[in-house]
């Protein structure tokens, strides 16, 4: 099976086309090395699969549709899975047109093209950023996501009603896959997990907002891998129980799915930190403030249906996880 992965130079893109490959799979992988965060970081995660025999690496950005058609016309893939994208919240609030191009005009681009070329499965990742408003805990798909509160998230809502839109006119599969606070070896350092070590090794405060006072379903990577593993195995069908007087959000008469992925555990923040001292063997220095605009105050997912529906159990504890991370951190930048 021939399979695109966009993002591939990212956190969970190279994750996930290592695994693809180590399973026997023909990849392509996508990325346009942006300046986001550490492009030699960037790198580093490709050159573990660069050179694989089944791998073939691009530098295209997927605003250019022209480079994509060509790449779509050669390779003939059953299976697309976009996880490009420009990321970052507090970011999409001071440069929100550099979310639209990426994370909408490039969505579509790939859309148009899967359309075109007969793709058998479109996967793509959402985000738990969509609940937005929503204070409703656990979070389930089966909750409407119509009050997002930063662009980012707004971007995430857009790309499921177009992936609705493209599975309701053309039949093509689509499932939209929410992630919940990913983190791991090889994780973005602009996210909490990558912020909290580097600075408590060395020395230096930490930024905790809300005073401390929320809480994450922080999701190791191999947790995140095995399921988007099970979903891309299992193109989305039409639920024939739907109904439009009392519409599903998950699911649809046309073949479209919706799936948490976290690990349905959340960790209060304060905790998450002390685990870091712990495997680090020092305290941090903490520096408490207000809640910052556009961020979500809790976050816990209801993953049941990938649970029901796929088998999907995630099986690694954030202690653990942190363990994994800090190791990882320890051993690249020392």
């Amino acid at each position: 099976m021939k399979i695109l992965v966009t993002g591939s130079a990212g956190f969970i893109g190279s994750h996930l086309a290592i695994k693809l490959l180590n399973l026997g799979y023909q990849v392509v992988g996508l990325d346009n090395h942006n300046d986001y965060y550490d492009q030699n970081l960037k790198q580093d995660r490709i050159n573990l699969f660069l050179s694989h025999k089944s791998y073939k690496h691009f530098q295209v950005d997927l605003i250019d549709k022209t480079e994509l058609s060509k790449i779509f016309e050669k390779y003939e893939f059953e299976v697309v899975v976009n996880l490009a994208a420009q990321a970052g919240v507090r970011y999409s609030i001071e440069k929100p047109d550099l979310y639209i191009q990426s994370n909408v005009v490039g969505f579509l681009n790939l859309l148009e093209l899967s359309k075109d070329y007969k793709v058998k499965h479109f996967v793509y990742a959402s985000s738990s950023s969509v609940y937005g408003a929503n204070s409703s805990i656990p979070y389930s798909v089966h909750q409407n996501v119509n009050h997002p509160i930063n662009i980012y998230a707004a971007t995430k809502k857009t790309n499921e009603l177009f992936a609705h839109t493209y599975s309701a006119l053309y039949n093509l599969p689509t499932t939209g896959v929410r992630f919940f606070t990913v983190y791991g070896p090889w994780g973005r350092p602009d996210m909490a997990p990558f912020i909290f070590t580097k600075n408590i090794l060395e020395n230096k405060p930490i930024k905790i907002y809300n005073y401390g006072n929320h809480s994450r379903d922080f999701t190791f990577i191999d947790d995140i891998i095995n399921g988007l593993i099970r979903i891309i195995d299992r193109p989305s069908r039409p639920n024939n129980d739907w109904s439009s007087s009392n519409p599903d959000p998950a699911s649809s008469f046309a073949p479209y799915r919706i799936y948490n992925i976290g690990n349905s555990k959340p960790v209060k923040i304060l905790e998450f930190i002390e685990a870091i001292e712990v495997v680090t063997g020092k305290k941090a220095i903490k520096e408490f403030l207000p809640m910052q605009p556009g961020e979500i105050e809790n976050t816990w997912a209801d993953v049941s249906d990938l649970i029901n529906d796929l088998g999907y159990h995630p099986t690694t504890s954030y202690t653990d996880g942190v363990d994994s991370f800090v190791k990882w951190y320890k051993s690249y930048y020392f």
